[in-house]
């Protein structure tokens, strides 16, 4: 007996068509969705902060698996629509709360909260006048349910982020 999903889920041409903007694309767990994307035949955009570290991580990824993949250092593409955005950019460092000052709550929430925000707005907004459809990721951590001493700012902003990918599901759904 066959199953199709079987041929669907190992089919190396997956993603063919889809072109997937992942933020914190340069290094760690965006890196490694982009290079499988990139596998599965998807045209990959990454950004992040730093250029130079998204133009290494797009050359690499292309000289392992081929495809395309479009490096930015914003949340700004040309070329066509995106179809899926992957929200993985974070900041974080290791604070005593008591010890943190509103410099550093603001540096992690407006990479993680902000950020992730204004990229799914302008993605969403560009998808709705479009009448096009679209899919959105958004990497949260435990600590939206149960909290994680010394990382206070980051969980208070994956909950945002949690919260905005719940609300906007029901809204644009």
């Amino acid at each position: 007996q066959t199953f199709p999903w079987v041929e669907t889920m190992f089919n190396d041409q997956l993603l063919a068509g889809r072109r997937i903007l992942v933020t914190g694309g340069g290094t760690g767990l965006g890196k490694a969705m982009a290079a499988r994307f990139l596998q599965l035949g998807a045209e990959v955009h990454i950004c992040g902060r730093r250029k130079i570290v998204c133009d290494e991580t797009a050359t690499e990824l292309m000289d392992l698996h081929g495809g395309r993949v479009v490096s930015h250092a914003v949340d700004i593409w040309t070329g066509g629509p995106l179809t899926d955005l992957i929200n993985n950019a974070a900041g974080n460092f290791i604070s005593r709360s008591e010890e943190l000052s509103p410099r550093g709550f603001d540096a992690v929430a407006n990479i993680v909260m902000h950020g992730t925000f204004y990229v799914t707005h302008a993605v969403g907004r560009r998808w709705i006048a479009a009448k096009q459809r679209g899919n959105v990721v958004s990497i949260t951590v435990t600590w939206v349910r149960n909290g994680s001493p010394y990382v206070v700012p980051s969980a208070m902003s994956k909950s945002a982020i949690h919260a905005m990918t719940m609300s906007l599901a029901v809204e644009w759904g």
